[in-house]
């Protein structure tokens, strides 16, 4: 099988420096890329079918679409200030602009809409904030379009893992249709890594391990998780940061422990 693992390239004539979409991953849900802009560098698009989040990982820009204009939004100019993000919520079907009023690194998250919501500013005050686990099990989330705020699909949500520790751990699925206890998300990750010659490990393995692969991810590298656990490992010395994105049948994240470690649960 194909790794599940991508790996960014030099930046194309919009930016583009790294894509996942439904037709590469094999799936139906989830797209996702990144550009890195410099300032006054501007990119045209439609969300298509598609209803998109904008997540302005560093600098700054305005994003215009139809008769919303949000002017020179960012303040967050390296992910390792570690403040919540200025994002943009849009809807199936629109146009829209970005243009770099400084240096700028974008991510576009998209997910299938259906016309029921408008689009508005995700402002860093509306970005909830949280510490999940205990130890070197410590993880510190910011919460981007958690399933508590509206949208047709989409979750997304950003995680910072300090130097030496686990994340999305215990290991934990979201691959069967099986509410209120577990639903299906497909989902990425998004690594940057502080310094950013560093490099972290993460699993994707499913109980019958006919899917199990172990990558070594470096800064700028995405992950795909069409199914299975898929934990996270920090090199000592190396803080690392990952965007999520997910996207399922259902706008629900119910999730699964590995069983053979749920035990790690009940010591936190």
């Amino acid at each position: 099988m194909a790794s599940l693992l991508v790996r960014p390239h030099e930046p194309d004539t919009q930016g583009k420096v790294l894509e996942v979409t439904p037709e590469s991953a094999g799936w139906e849900h989830v797209g996702f890329r990144v550009h890195q802009l410099a300032k006054d560098q501007r990119v045209e698009a439609n969300t298509g079918g598609r209803e998109h989040c904008l997540v302005l990982l560093s600098g700054r820009a305005t994003v215009t679409s139809g008769e919303h204009r949000w002017e020179d939004i960012g303040e967050r100019m390296d992910i390792f200030e570690k403040i919540p993000p200025y994002a943009v919520y849009l809807p199936d079907g629109v146009s829209y602009s970005i243009e770099a009023t400084t240096d700028l690194e974008i991510a576009v998250c998209s997910a299938p809409g259906y016309g029921n919501h408008e689009a508005r500013l995700i402002a860093p005050s509306d970005v909830k904030r949280a510490t999940r686990g205990a130890g070197s099990n410590t993880r510190h989330i910011q919460d981007i379009l958690p399933e508590t705020e509206p949208a047709d699909s989409l979750l997304v949500i950003e995680v910072y893992t300090p130097s030496g520790n686990w994340s999305s751990y215990p290991p934990h699925k979201h691959d069967v249709d099986n509410l209120p206890n577990e639903s299906i998300l497909e989902e990425t990750y998004y690594h940057r890594l502080n310094p950013s010659q560093g490099f972290a490990f993460q699993r994707v393995y499913t109980d019958d391990r006919s899917l199990d692969e172990t990558m070594a991810v470096e800064n700028g590298d995405c992950v795909m998780v069409p199914c299975g656990y898929h934990p996270v490992g920090a090199a000592h010395g190396y803080e690392l940061y990952y965007l999520n994105v997910m996207a399922g049948p259902k706008r629900e994240w119910k999730f699964q422990n590995d069983p053979d470690h749920e035990w790690i649960t009940k010591q936190q």
